[in-house]
């Protein structure tokens, strides 16, 4: 075999030339190449180069200020982001915002797989995934603004059932990380928490005749690693860079935590206990609906504290919860260390977590509520003028067997409290989140109603389910006044359930 070549990172980062599209992996900070996007912002920077760029990525990368793609978040630096997800790269999101880049935004599976596709030669990744959605060419068809014209998703037919062709193109430079190289290019991966889709990254840019850069840590001695260890073989590796340790932290959150790359009784865990409040209150709630042996899938932000309350409950070990980004069993790790696991049992690739997702793999997912209508449908995607992106959540909801949507029922201040046996709205928030229109259509509740799926909404004052006609109210907090408290901060009147239960008190004591 031939053997690699060895670059600074600047070096590295002057191969990357104007007008191509560029492949960038990882997951928040996990496994992202930080050494070679942040060389690659200060060539630009210094020397005007690369300009016009076209950046594509599967999950959100980046810490939500400098790190990650943040580094592309220069006038001129980018031409055109097809992105899973914008939230952690807010300098980017600015751009396409102000309408100075052309920027579209797909479901992080669909893009993880479309990688696949590439590398295949295929015309584009064919799949339910976004049907009647703003991804669906009859609504946005993934554009975020008006300088994005160009047509990437196509609706078509085939044995008389929908479908959407997110459509292939070639890439030019894919920058990757792994843990350790050998003189051939053979990238083992043994201190990252994830994969991710690094391989079909490789694959994707080799077989379009691109060039693929790796960011590790140290070299191997050739001819000392398990070869069922490499995840990058070295044939789609053109260079690698030895980065610093301040550039490949195993997560933005931790330098490292040898808990995300082993095994372990997960009730060794040493979980925090939740704090009071409304997120403790709707954590409880959720928790509920997870039957034992269920595989869950828990997102960011509130639906993390399900698996505080599982561990006081002493029931960790009773359901199986899976990240996207590929960590199976465990405890998934929450803020900039989010897309690890503690004591995993496995770590699959991000795109072959995807396929057991799209195809219903998922007995229950928990997901964060930012705004609903009166049809059910969810949007955490784009609102109030930031570009936040949908992630895995379209995969994930359009096709658990259970979907439940967690979060305050108002925003902006909320304090509550419970006192002598009732829930009490101490400070109202300043928005109301059940609105007669969202703004973008991340999860259809047509199509859930199509299929007959499950879906739940709960708050720490209400639970709502989704029915043929809309949304139905199933069950209060003790103490709440239906009238003051629910219906005068919803833009419509959902139907209620002739058997309104009240919220168990264990779930607030």
């Amino acid at each position: 075999m031939r053997k690699i070549k060895i670059l600074s990172a600047l070096e590295a980062a002057a191969m990357v030339t104007s007008g191509s599209t560029v492949a960038t992996g990882g997951f928040v900070g996990c496994t992202h190449p930080e050494a070679l996007t942040s060389a690659l912002e200060e060539h630009f920077l210094t020397s005007g180069l690369p300009r016009d760029l076209t950046l594509v990525y599967a999950a959100g990368q980046g810490d939500g200020k400098t790190r990650g793609l943040n580094h592309f978040g220069h006038e001129g630096m980018l031409k055109r982001v097809v992105g899973g997800h914008w939230n952690l790269a807010p300098a980017m999101g600015r751009l396409a915002l102000e309408n100075k880049i052309e920027a579209y935004n797909f479901p992080q599976g669909v893009i993880s797989h479309l990688f696949r596709e590439i590398a295949a030669g295929n015309p584009g990744r064919l799949t339910h995934i976004g049907l009647k959605t703003f991804v669906d060419p009859r609504m946005d068809g993934g554009k975020l603004n008006t300088k994005t014209t160009e047509d990437l998703v196509e609706l078509i037919k085939i044995g008389g059932r929908e479908w959407l062709l997110y459509k292939a193109f070639p890439i030019n430079f894919g920058l990757l990380r792994g843990s350790s190289s050998d003189s051939f290019g053979n990238i083992s991966f043994e201190d990252e928490v994830i994969t991710a889709e690094a391989l079909s990254i490789a694959q994707a840019v080799k077989n379009s005749g691109g060039k693929v850069i790796v960011q590790i840590e140290r070299m191997a001695e050739d001819y000392s690693r398990d070869p069922q260890k490499i995840k990058i073989p070295g044939i789609y590796v053109d260079t690698v860079v030895i980065s610093d340790k301040a550039h490949h932290m195993q997560t933005y959150g931790e330098d490292f935590n040898p808990d995300y790359v082993r095994q372990g009784d997960i009730q060794q865990l040493n979980l925090p206990r939740m704090e009071d409040g409304p997120r403790r209150y709707i954590s409880k709630r959720s928790f509920q609906e997870i039957k034992p042996g269920a595989i869950v899938n828990l997102g960011i932000g509130l639906p993390e504290g399900i698996a505080q309350i599982a561990k006081e409950e002493k029931k960790l070990d009773e359901m199986t919860m899976t990240v996207e980004s590929g960590p199976i069993g465990g405890v998934p790790a929450s803020g900039l260390s989010f897309g690890a696991s503690s004591f995993p049992h496995a770590i699959i690739d991000q795109p072959y977590m995807f396929d057991f997702y799209d195809g219903g793999g998922l007995d229950v997912a928990f997901l964060g509520l930012a705004e609903c209508d009166k049809e059910g449908n969810v949007n955490v995607s784009k609102f109030n003028g930031r570009v936040a992106g949908v992630g895995g959540f379209m995969n994930i909801t359009q096709t658990a067997g259970k979907v439940v949507f967690a979060g305050t029922f108002t925003a902006g201040g909320l304090e509550v409290s419970f006192r002598e046996g009732k829930l009490n709205i101490d400070r109202e928030g300043k928005f109301d989140k059940f609105v007669s229109n969202v703004e973008h259509v991340t999860f259809s509740g047509n199509y859930a109603r199509e299929k007959e799926q499950q879906v739940m909404y709960i708050t720490e004052r209400a639970v709502f389910e989704l029915t043929g006609s809309g949304l139905k109210l199933i069950e209060i907090a003790p103490g709440i006044d239906i009238e003051r408290d629910i219906f005068s901060h919803m833009a419509f009147r959902p139907e209620i359930s002739n058997d309104l239960r009240i919220m168990s008190v264990s779930v607030f004591a």
